[in-house]
């Protein structure tokens, strides 16, 4: 589990596809210390939740590999990494860690497309596209899970939401480098999904 609170800008340094390239083993260089990243630990790579497989120091600097499966590959941005892709990163919640975000799984549900950007003084306003069942989900000033960054959501209308970014977030992730026609993984409320399938069972 997650929280939705980016720790870290990860880049990715080496890409190699597997399994008739089904399976895609990466490593990523972080700023985490490799002493605290054991084998079969999860780290969420823009909203996906990865799970180390090897991880070292190269050149004074951390990196963790990683394996993103056909699934993955399918349903997710991941698809399109390549060496020098950028990454949202977050350790796995601890009990006892500040809960600053919302409950996030890190199952990415699917992509969401950037409409458009607005610049505004110290903040960005983005207005983005998903699916109809990802869109019965979101709801204003609810949660929604955008490249591992956990954000509120100002306005909705049908397929379409938005989102005010302040500047510590543009700070310190790649929200920064959206642009209209990005596609961004996308991962529902959990408390939504719950109050959605209570609601078609009644």
């Amino acid at each position: 589990m997650f929280t939705g609170i980016v720790t870290d800008i990860g880049e990715i340094t080496r890409l190699a596809p597997t399994a008739q390239g089904q399976l895609h083993r990466l490593r990523i260089a972080c700023h985490y210390d490799q002493t605290t990243i054991a084998d079969g630990a999860s780290i969420a790579c823009n909203g996906i939740c990865l799970t180390v497989v090897a991880s070292g120091v190269e050149s004074g600097a951390t990196w963790f590999e990683v394996d993103a499966a056909a699934e993955t590959l399918s349903m997710t941005t991941a698809r399109h990494w390549a060496r020098g892709t950028t990454l949202n990163l977050e350790r796995a919640l601890k009990i006892g860690d500040e809960l600053g975000g919302h409950i996030v799984a890190g199952h990415a549900d699917g992509i969401a497309t950037i409409l458009s950007r607005d610049d505004l003084p110290d903040m960005a306003r983005f207005e983005l596209k998903t699916t109809r069942e990802l869109a019965r989900f979101i709801a204003p000033k609810g949660s929604v899970t955008l490249d591992g960054a956990s954000l509120t959501v100002n306005t909705v209308q049908d397929t379409a939401f938005s989102v005010l970014i302040i500047p510590h977030t543009l700070d310190v992730t790649t929200l920064s480098s959206w642009r209209a026609g990005s596609e961004v993984n996308i991962e529902a409320d959990l408390m939504a999904r719950y109050a959605a399938r209570l609601a078609e069972m009644k």
